[in-house]
């Protein structure tokens, strides 16, 4: 579970609740195997013919793949060879990625983006600072798809953990996929006074347990559990440099935290100076997010809904007649 399956998860339920009928092709339909230097991501491997035979059979009015994985592949070829149009999405800045975990260059990686994403109709972007790079790299045809937050699980008002009536003041929380991409030892080597607490799982958990001790470990949290998380922090820090959104930021201010983090993509586009701090002193950006006002925060954060958001995506498909889908 990270912010991409629950962006897909959110627009899937939001769809079926307006009416429409979605078929989500995944690697829990097929065999897979972990993916090299990223274990709990699955590669699923379909039979020859498995993802045209489904898409025929289901006939959908609109065509959208959304990862750049061996089923987006598929579709993707299914699609071009029988002139289909479809959408694609960037979520995922898998060449910066790729890159920290291969010690190779990003430019190689990049080579698969651009012809990946080339042929779709439209690729659907979350901020302005991706289509910037995107466009860099030859992709034009890009449409704004934002994202959103659940505000019936995350506000203010949300319990906070009992974990956190004993540790000092101020709380600086990081949530997210514990993993090498994500950059936390930048949090967790600032030197802000008061205590550092994780949320999340990952294959770098147990390492920066050990390496780091007098950090607070609370592993994976979900729904009001993590929205208490959220409003029991003082701050909400986000290192990471890879995000193309950061959804945890926008639950943090939904719940009246303030947000410090990089001036990179993702919280260039989303952070204000009312509602937290960037800089490339980490320690700064914590230091002026802390004088930030709760309320504003959770106002901010309120603005993210999941209905406009998946108004965005729908009128970004490219729909055909189901009539014409090619056998």
């Amino acid at each position: 579970m990270n912010g991409v399956v629950r962006t897909l998860t959110a627009t899937c339920n939001m769809l079926r609740e307006q009416g429409h009928e979605v078929m989500v092709v995944s690697p829990d339909h097929f065999a897979s195997f972990p993916c090299p230097t990223y274990p709990e991501i699955r590669l699923a491997i379909s039979p020859p013919g498995a993802i045209s035979r489904k898409l025929r059979e289901f006939a959908p009015g609109a065509i959208h793949i959304a990862t750049e994985g061996p089923l987006g592949m598929a579709a993707r070829r299914y699609c071009a060879r029988n002139g289909t149009p479809f959408t694609t999405a960037y979520h995922t800045q898998f060449p910066e990625y790729l890159a920290r975990r291969t010690h190779l260059p990003a430019s190689w990686f990049w080579r698969y983006i651009e012809w990946f994403h080339r042929p779709a109709r439209r690729v659907l972007v979350a901020t302005e600072s991706i289509r910037e790079e995107l466009r860099s790299h030859g992709l034009g045809k890009l449409h704004h798809w934002t994202r959103g937050v659940d505000l019936a699980c995350f506000d203010s008002d949300a319990p906070h953990p009992a974990e956190f009536e004993a540790l000092p003041r101020p709380i600086q929380l990081y949530v997210g996929r514990v993993a090498v991409e994500k950059n936390i030892e930048a949090f967790l080597d600032s030197r802000h006074p008061g205590t550092k607490v994780v949320v999340g799982d990952g294959p770098a958990l147990e390492r920066l347990r050990r390496e780091y001790p007098e950090a607070h470990f609370l592993g994976r949290k979900s729904g009001r559990e993590l929205a208490g998380c959220y409003a029991g922090a003082d701050v909400f820090v986000f290192p990471s440099r890879t995000d193309t959104f950061g959804l945890v930021m926008i639950e943090a201010l939904a719940c009246g935290t303030p947000v410090a983090a990089y001036p990179v993509a993702g919280p260039r586009d989303i952070v204000t100076d009312d509602v937290g701090a960037l800089s490339e002193d980490l320690d700064r950006a914590i230091d002026a997010a802390l004088y930030c006002d709760s309320t504003a925060c959770s106002g901010y954060g309120a603005q993210f809904s999941w209905e406009a958001a998946t108004a965005q995506f729908l009128s970004g498909l490219a729909t055909l007649e189901v009539d014409a889908l090619p056998a």
